[in-house]
């Protein structure tokens, strides 16, 4: 039977390192117990903002642009048609839909005077297709503040808009964006999206976005309430027709001018289904991670991160039976390693509204994010990038 024995860890020597690798692992993972108590106390919007009395409502332009989205606009407009906002407005841009994108925009027009559809059939060059969609409807926006959502959403509280402009009153803020409850049905959204939401948390705390002496800027293009003064004076669209991720280009600009940035979490008032399989969720985070990220620096210490703290302890686990002297040490070391990481990630995915035990895929979870960061960084040497059926040099 195997001796444990520790005399090894005073020596210079590989295995020493190793062998305290793994149990500074642990310690890093404890510590970020401290993370999760503030992640639990991050302000979340609930329907009873809805009841604020911060003053009258601002009249309130909602846009929303679609490209082949059959499956999802008509749910989408239905939940923004039943807010109960007094003074609003929903301008839908079709982008070039090869499928019953606008057929369903136009029924839906045709019985909600609230409603009104553009058709885009061409992309002038020069601009990205959900910008220049998205920069065609606001020519006619009427509102006084814009609400730019995504056409994947679902709206299941008719409250959500009126909680967001008394949130956005509240805290005098001039861009509001609204996290979603991310809906995961499949094998591999379950698998990815939680490592995935870690990454960009450890980037963006909402603690340092909220803060305006902080650089940190963050926003997510599902739901951004903006006022109509300050996205002009971002330049709105125009002035990011490329952008791939023009939430956080207009996030950053938010800051550099001196406008405030509020993010919080939505509190389920609404929800999106990202991707809904591989190649989606392979394309789909690889673009987010480019963008948001954007550096050699950051996507590098993100690979050190994930393959560091994330796989490290359990990929020691594995190897501790085939090493023959130290293998019990190492492996004691690891396993405190991965159970210190799985008590973390067991309440970060409850706070995620999915079942705890699902923790236990991180690992597996962490280990495709690895690879889709490495192909994030693919995009700095100028891949191009095919997103929504339209190809772009790069990305930006």
């Amino acid at each position: 039977m195997p001796q444990l024995d520790l005399s090894f860890v005073l020596e210079l020597s590989s295995a020493a390192f190793w062998f305290w690798a793994l149990l500074l692992i642990a310690a890093v993972w404890l510590r970020r117990h401290l993370h999760v108590n503030a992640a639990e106390n991050d302000p979340a919007l609930c329907p009873a903002d809805a009841d604020r009395n911060t003053g009258p409502l601002p009249k309130l332009t909602v846009l929303v642009a679609g490209k082949d989205e059959e499956e999802n606009i008509g749910t989408c407009l239905a939940g923004l048609l039943a807010q109960d906002y007094p003074d609003f407005n929903i301008i839908a841009i079709n982008d070039r839909s090869g499928d019953r994108t606008a057929a369903i925009l136009d029924e839906c027009a045709a019985h909600n005077p609230r409603l009104r559809v553009m058709h885009v059939r061409e992309l002038p060059a020069g601009w990205g297709g959900k910008n220049h969609a998205m920069h065609t409807g606001v020519q006619h926006a009427e509102g006084e503040y814009l609400c730019l959502t995504d056409a994947d959403c679902r709206f299941p509280d008719r409250r959500l808009l009126r909680a967001a402009m008394r949130v956005a009153q509240q805290k005098q803020v001039d861009l509001l964006s609204v996290l979603p409850q991310l809906e995961a049905k499949s094998f591999w959204e379950w698998i990815v999206q939680p490592p995935a939401g870690a990454i960009m948390v450890y980037w963006f705390p909402p603690k340092a976005v909220n803060d305006p002496a902080s650089r940190t800027a963050y926003a997510n293009g599902a739901f951004m309430l903006i006022k109509r003064a300050a996205y002009a004076r971002i330049g709105g669209h125009a002035d990011h027709k490329l952008a791939l991720n023009e939430d956080m280009h207009f996030a950053r600009r938010i800051k550099a001018e001196g406008l405030r940035l509020y993010v919080l979490r939505g509190g389920g008032m609404y929800t999106v289904r990202m991707y809904t399989g591989l190649r989606q969720i392979w394309n789909g985070w690889t673009r987010i991670f480019y963008a948001c990220f954007g550096t050699w620096l950051r996507l590098i210490v993100s690979v050190l991160f994930l393959s560091i703290f994330s796989l490290l302890p359990w990929i020691s686990l594995l190897a501790a039976p085939f090493l023959p002297e130290i293998g019990l040490e190492i492996g004691l070391a690891a396993g405190a390693a991965a159970v210190a990481q799985q008590t973390v990630l067991w309440r970060f995915y409850k706070l995620c509204a999915l079942p705890s035990p699902m923790a236990l895929t991180y690992p597996l979870g962490a280990a495709l994010c690895l690879a889709i960061t490495f192909n994030a960084m693919r995009r700095l040497t100028g891949t191009r990038t095919t997103w929504r059926g339209t190809t772009y040099q790069g990305g930006v």
